[in-house]
């Protein structure tokens, strides 16, 4: 954790940050805004990504950040799979599907990334 000075550094924080605005910014639309239940999961779950690599890089612990690393890598996938239900629904278009699809993709890479480093070099 010496690597960091604040979690605002963590490249993975940065790219859950910008999945999260992205997934609020999908979710304004007219048809998404009847399904509250799945609008506000997606975005819980959005933010709940970049929450849990920040609360983990605070517990100034090596392996409590690694827990939250895993459980922010978890809400990640829980986000993924939520994207094919909004693009069933209609309710995001092919294109903003595959750029949260690969925002998303991205992140959880680099949170895995993340987690390898920490247990092997730190």
């Amino acid at each position: 954790m010496s690597t960091f000075k604040r979690f605002e550094d963590i490249e993975a924080w940065k790219t859950a940050r910008e999945l999260s605005t992205m997934a609020y910014t999908v979710s304004k639309v007219k048809a998404f805004q009847y399904d509250y239940s799945l609008r506000d999961q997606m975005r819980r779950s959005a933010v709940s990504v970049m929450s849990n690599i920040a609360e983990g890089f605070e517990s100034r612990t090596k392996n409590g950040f690694i827990q939250y690393l895993g459980i922010a890598k978890a809400s990640s996938g829980e986000f993924r799979s939520q994207l094919y239900v909004v693009l069933d629904q209609k309710y995001v278009n092919q294109n903003d599907f595959e750029t949260l699809f690969n925002l998303t993709e991205k992140c959880s890479c680099q949170i895995s990334k993340l987690i390898t480093y920490l247990k092997t070099n730190v």
